[in-house]
């Protein structure tokens, strides 16, 4: 993920987001922490198998000592997913899941996005929102669906517009 956000592949940002959960763990668990910073070559013999295999699998450490170079270009990745272009990073939702549950917390998600950048103050037309949908999902009729099924979009009076509905 080296380039803009838009340019970063699913494949990248498993990667970044991988090797960011890898950092948290190693700094959480003491004998992960002490072998990677600031052990010596004799604590790096003296680690019991587990953590050398742990250590192993680690693309961000080499020869004991973190990486500081890769560790800097993944804290440049993170922040680039937290930007507002971040969204552009990935392919659209094409399968909804099969879940119920799953698929109503998604929905209500992009739901929250698209009202986030449409704005929740004025009803939208269908037409606006099922743009807005199809930007982050296939399945635009499934998606409203549910968000009007829960309560996080009603359709206006005469049905020619919705509303988002403020969630507490």
């Amino acid at each position: 993920m080296t380039g803009p956000v838009g340019a970063a592949t699913a494949s990248d940002v498993r990667r970044v987001l991988g090797r960011a959960r890898q950092v948290v763990s190693v700094m959480a668990d003491p004998s992960l922490r002490s072998a990677v910073v600031g052990s010596t070559a004799s604590d790096q013999a003296a680690l019991d198998d587990r953590t050398r295999a742990a250590l192993g699998g680690f693309d961000w450490v080499h020869a004991g000592a973190p990486d500081r170079v890769l560790l800097a270009e993944t804290g440049r990745a993170l922040q680039d997913l937290t930007a507002p272009s971040a969204v552009l990073a990935f392919d659209r939702i094409e399968r909804m899941p099969a879940k119920e549950d799953a698929r109503h917390a998604l929905s209500v998600r992009i739901i929250g996005v698209v009202a986030a950048r449409l704005g929740v103050s004025r009803p939208v037309s269908e037409a606006v929102l099922n743009a807005a949908i199809a930007m982050l999902a296939a399945d635009v009729a499934l998606v409203r669906r549910d968000a009007v099924d829960l309560g996080v979009l009603e359709r206006t009076a005469d049905g020619s517009a919705y509303r988002f509905v403020p969630q507490t």
